[in-house]
């Protein structure tokens, strides 16, 4: 039975109240029609173009509606973040492809679960005025990396399938925010590193012009960053497809709006610079798609490039434990659909 007679007014209060929550942001409206679960997750590198989809999955949103509160940390390199996934310190990180499987390789238990830069982005980078005009010039030259990175763990590969012995190379370490201004000034001859997170803030802000030799180009063909997380999370699957699909959306949002994109990233790191953030993303979105993931959803990974990082890390990246291509990765929770297919070209 009723407890009382429901009036026209009655209604009318119900229909302005529901139709006040419907107006709100979707991340608000989320938090007020659920409860949201906290969710860590650790990018690779410090917020900028390229990973600013995560952050565009936060600002719009899309964790929210899938019922997460998703506090975002900065990374310090993929090894350091596939380190802090493993160790469960955070339950999702953005990590290189190939360092994930060196570390898996030692033991860590890891998956990556979307992939967004299906092109390897590293790249050895030299000012245009150098003298160093081929990999080989490399020889007896100080080369600046973050140690850790991505790009660290793969240089020995890149030396060596380039001819020279990595002995004859020195490397030191230097922060990422600090190795434009290091290749700028003169301290080191070269750096190495994801190409759109260097060339932007080189080009724009110090002025200089820069020649790239592509890890690619000296065959070290390698899946690069998405989402992973360790084997653990995999038993609560909706909230890794729930993670999975927010993120894809986050990342496409961007490159649909990549003004909105340099102005979030600026809320979240404002010593960044639109200008800079833009060409990162730009540079980064050249990494989606390649020759065996055309056509599919953002995050889906093609098996045979995960067969060839493997290839690369038994072959020149000093793995001799039994590592199979299909351990490392898995496309079970990449969102389907024409709308998570991205532009196929930039």
């Amino acid at each position: 039975m009723f407890a009382g007679k429901i009036t026209r007014r009655d209604l009318l209060k119900t229909g302005a109240a529901a139709a006040a929550v419907l107006s709100l942001p979707a991340i608000v409206r989320a938090q007020s029609l659920k409860s949201l679960r906290a969710i860590s997750l650790q990018t690779d590198w410090i917020y900028g173009g390229p990973n600013a989809g995560f952050l565009m999955a936060k600002e719009k949103g899309f964790f929210a509606d899938e019922g997460f509160d998703v506090t975002i940390n900065q990374g310090k390199g993929s090894g350091n973040t596939a380190q802090i996934v493993a160790s469960k310190a955070a339950q999702f990180g953005f990590a290189d492809g190939y360092v994930v499987g060196n570390t898996v390789s030692k033991g860590a238990k890891l998956k990556m679960v979307a992939g967004i830069y299906r092109r390897n982005p590293c790249a050895v980078l030299v000012l245009d005025e150098s003298d160093i005009r081929q990999p080989k010039d490399l020889t007896g030259k100080t080369v600046g990396i973050t140690t850790g990175s991505a790009q660290f763990q793969q240089f020995p590969a890149f030396l060596r399938n380039s001819g020279i012995d990595p002995a004859s190379v020195r490397v030191v370490n230097v922060d990422g925010s600090g190795a434009g201004p290091a290749l700028i000034n003169g301290q080191v001859a070269a750096i190495a590193g994801f190409a759109q997170g260097y060339i932007p803030s080189i080009e724009i802000r110090g002025k200089k012009t820069v020649r790239p030799f592509w890890y690619s180009d000296a065959g070290v063909n390698c899946m690069s960053n998405g989402l992973i997380v360790h084997e653990d999370m995999l038993s609560e699957p909706d909230v890794v497809r729930g993670m999975a699909r927010a993120t894809v959306k986050g990342f496409l949002q961007g490159r649909a709006n990549p003004n909105e994109l340099t102005q979030v990233v600026k809320k979240y790191l404002d010593a960044t610079d639109p200008a800079i953030t833009l060409r990162e993303a730009q540079l980064s979105w050249s990494t989606w798609v390649t020759p065996t993931s055309a056509n599919k959803p953002l995050g889906w990974m093609p098996p045979e490039d995960w067969a060839s990082t493997v290839a690369v890390l038994k072959a020149s990246g000093g793995v001799t434990t039994p590592l199979e291509p299909g351990s490392l990765y898995t496309n079970d929770y990449v969102p389907e659909g024409a709308a998570f297919v991205p532009p196929q070209s930039t």
